[in-house]
């Protein structure tokens, strides 16, 4: 795993990273994902995901991939730092006065396109053990996450 320490890469078995548009491929079932930003960059966030009426992880990540999860987790922190970006901002300015805005899930959809996000994850027993391991990982990483604090 590139960019990731080595503790965080014996928590668990770690799928190989893809980009979060292949959200597709990903399990349905509960455990923990990593996000970095392309497909060598640094690890900004993780997140986990519980049964979620049986869509499990291949369920959250395919939320933030519709543009739907622009408050929550995720979607809201990829959101967040492209709005602090001017030029991000003056191309939707730009969409705008040219007559074509979009929605509100285009926005999202188009953050996640300027933060070119990766994911990798691991599967686990429960929602309970995910959010154990999802904890596991923010202790052992000194940077600066982009999840908020819990």
């Amino acid at each position: 795993m590139t960019a990731v320490s080595r503790e965080i890469e014996e928590l668990a078995g770690w799928s190989a990273w893809v980009p979060l548009a292949a959200a597709a491929e990903v399990p349905r079932l509960p455990g923990v994902y990593l996000a970095r930003r392309g497909p060598g960059g640094p690890l900004v966030y993780v997140g986990m995901a519980g049964e979620r009426g049986g869509s499990g992880l291949c369920g959250r990540l395919r939320r933030y991939t519709s543009g739907k999860a622009l408050a929550s987790g995720l979607g809201e922190a990829v959101f967040d730092r492209a709005l602090a970006d001017p030029a991000w901002l003056r191309e939707r300015l730009a969409e705008v006065e040219g007559g074509s805005p979009m929605r509100a899930t285009g926005w999202g959809k188009a953050a996640l396109a300027w933060a070119d996000i990766h994911v990798c994850w691991a599967v686990t027993e429960s929602g309970e053990a995910a959010a154990a391991l999802e904890k596991q990982v923010l202790a052992s990483k000194t940077e600066e996450w982009w999840n908020r604090a819990r």
